[in-house]
């Protein structure tokens, strides 16, 4: 049977104002929801400037509970609108112990539960470790309205353990809000495009592995040293481009997904059925050395 779920990409740039981002965010909700979309995903930290380029203890402030002021809002809106929304926020789950979380509002306004970002970087430009505990829900997927839908978190979509994991568990989509972009520093534009390049084909790789459609929700605009690429995009389940964002605008825009694809894709390629399972245990270890 011929199913099609309407995904909505908010890809935006963001200030130091808290409320003016996430005006700036429900309005790109509600033109998406205008489009046509029934699930819409921001970005990841859609609320305030990726902090995470320096380590302040001041930047603990921009952190919420999960439910919360936030979720509240939002869940309204998806009510209003009809539409699930994926909403990346800095959640503080207690004093000194916060994640980067994805917080997940059904079509009714319900509140469907969270995913904890698992893998967590600490590179220049990316300290993330400062702020957040890896996560500890283990990987997640959601029963929306519309469709089954995994949520993993920026660089989440390096490990294909995370996605693989979340595809077994059912879900029919992938979604990725992101925040990746060039160091304005680095003065080969060869090296650049490489990196943009890796981003996209890692998480392209994932639709292709697991015959599931992948959306990555990416910022934009520069701040402080980092040039935020943009550049998001929607793969096929057999890794073909349905869309791609520019590099350097705010846009919004909403793709038709045809679910049927993805049952096609696996009965063709069914990359499920020939899995060894008996023979994965070695990926459990941290180096094979021995």
């Amino acid at each position: 049977m011929t199913r099609k779920v309407n995904v909505g990409l908010v890809q935006m740039s963001c200030s130091a104002d808290v409320q003016a981002n996430f005006r700036k965010a429900e309005a790109g909700i509600r033109e998406a929801a205008a489009k046509g979309a029934q699930i819409v995903c921001l970005q990841e930290l859609f609320t305030s400037l990726y902090f995470c380029d320096v380590e302040d203890p001041a930047n603990f402030n921009l952190a919420e509970p999960i439910p919360g002021p936030s979720t509240d809002r939002l869940q309204t809106l998806a009510a209003e609108l009809g539409v699930v929304i994926v909403a990346s926020l800095f959640e503080k789950r207690a004093a000194g112990l916060y994640h980067n979380t994805t917080a997940i509002l059904d079509a009714d306004g319900s509140y469907l539960g969270k995913y904890r970002k698992m893998h967590i970087p600490d590179d220049p430009g990316y300290y993330e470790k400062y702020y957040f505990t890896p996560g500890d829900l283990g990987y997640k997927v959601f029963e929306t309205k519309y469709a089954k839908i995994g949520v993993l978190i920026c660089w989440d979509q390096w490990y294909p353990e995370a996605s693989r994991i979340t595809a077994l568990m059912g879900a029919e989509i992938l979604f990725y809000p992101t925040a990746i972009g060039w160091d304005v520093n680095e003065p080969d534009a060869t090296v650049n495009q490489e990196q943009y390049d890796a981003w996209q084909t890692i998480q392209r790789s994932h639709a292709v592995a697991n015959g599931v459609y992948v959306v990555s929700v990416n910022r934009v605009g520069r701040e402080a040293d980092q040039q935020f690429w943009g550049g998001s995009f929607v793969a096929k389940p057999h890794g073909s481009l349905l869309y791609l964002a520019p590099h350097n605008e705010e846009v919004v825009h909403v793709q038709e997904l045809d679910m049927a694809v993805s049952d096609h894709i696996r009965t063709t390629w069914p990359y499920f059925r020939d899995r060894r399972i008996d023979s994965y245990q070695p990926i459990t270890r941290r180096f094979i050395d021995e």
